[in-house]
């Protein structure tokens, strides 16, 4: 069994690439070329069948936020491992981004229905609750599973919790310092692209520690993080480029918003607006392979 951080690295040498395309349905901002009649669960999978099999040689993972699936019932939850199953079959990545974490015995079944019915590589899982919570995701590394525990996220309100001093430091690092404590081969760590002091102080962290800890890096694109920032800090800390994911969802998904006027989706130009913010993106990361 490969573990799970060591799959990451091969998949970004191979592809050149460590963009990860978050997959987040609204049905609502799809264009009409897939919005023209049918269930939710074949508009969600018409439409990031098609953007997929335009962008997977550009991108090495994807991340469907299970909300997203959730909020259109038993028809969304089909669609969702409609979508993993398809992205599987294209040799990416699959990053259940569903935030678990409960006692030992939830947290469990969640780790079960993510890793084993959804059929995803990784998940993202909240440490508030403290290691019994976290255990049983981290448990499944042996099964060549990862997981990425929110550190430093990317949201506004982020600091109303985890910029708190604790025994003198921001709860952000106290995180960082359990992540290292808890992690083994495939664990990793949520810390966003909007904030890019705290991500070098995190990466910095971690390579010192002397473990490879993956970071999943949401916040590019609709959120306004930088890309340049991003690179600029694991370069500083000498980190692994390979080893990360640099995650934008509704900047690619729905790039024609911003690109294209309305009615292109008829001539599919939403597609090849999804194709030109990917290679954008690439040409901003620059170079992955050694």
């Amino acid at each position: 069994m490969i573990p799970y951080h060591q799959r990451l690295i091969e998949t970004a040498q191979e592809k050149n690439s460590i963009i990860c395309m978050g997959l987040d349905p609204v049905i609502e901002r799809m264009p009409t070329a897939v919005c023209a009649g049918g269930t939710p669960r074949e508009r969600i999978v018409a439409f990031f069948t098609e953007l997929l099999d335009a962008v997977h040689d550009s991108i090495s993972a994807v991340k469907p936020n299970f909300a997203f699936y959730e909020q259109y019932g038993i028809e969304g939850m089909h669609a969702l491992l409609d979508v993993i199953r398809h992205a599987k079959q294209l040799g990416l990545i699959v990053i259940g981004d569903a935030k678990r974490g409960d006692i030992g015995a939830t947290s469990a079944a969640y780790a079960k229905a993510i890793y084993n019915q959804f059929e995803c590589d990784a998940a993202t899982i909240a440490p508030y609750m403290g290691s019994d919570s976290v255990a049983p995701f981290i448990d499944c590394c042996k099964q060549g599973k990862g997981q990425y525990i929110l550190c430093r996220t990317s949201n506004p309100g982020a600091k109303d919790l985890q910029d708190k001093e604790s025994d003198g430091s921001p709860l952000y690092m106290a995180a960082a310092q359990k992540i290292i404590e808890w992690a083994k081969p495939g664990t990793g760590a949520v810390v966003g692209a909007t904030y890019p002091e705290e991500l070098e102080r995190i990466s910095r962290l971690f390579v010192e520690s002397g473990k490879e800890i993956p970071l999943l890096i949401p916040g590019v694109g609709a959120q306004g993080g930088s890309i340049h920032d991003v690179i600029s800090a694991l370069k500083k800390t000498g980190n692994n480029l390979a080893l990360h994911r640099i995650n934008s969802s509704s900047g690619i998904s729905y790039a024609y918003e911003k690109r294209e006027k309305k009615g292109v989706g008829e001539d599919h130009g939403w597609v090849a607006a999804a194709v030109r913010e990917v290679e954008r993106m690439k040409r901003e990361i620059g170079q992955i392979k050694p």
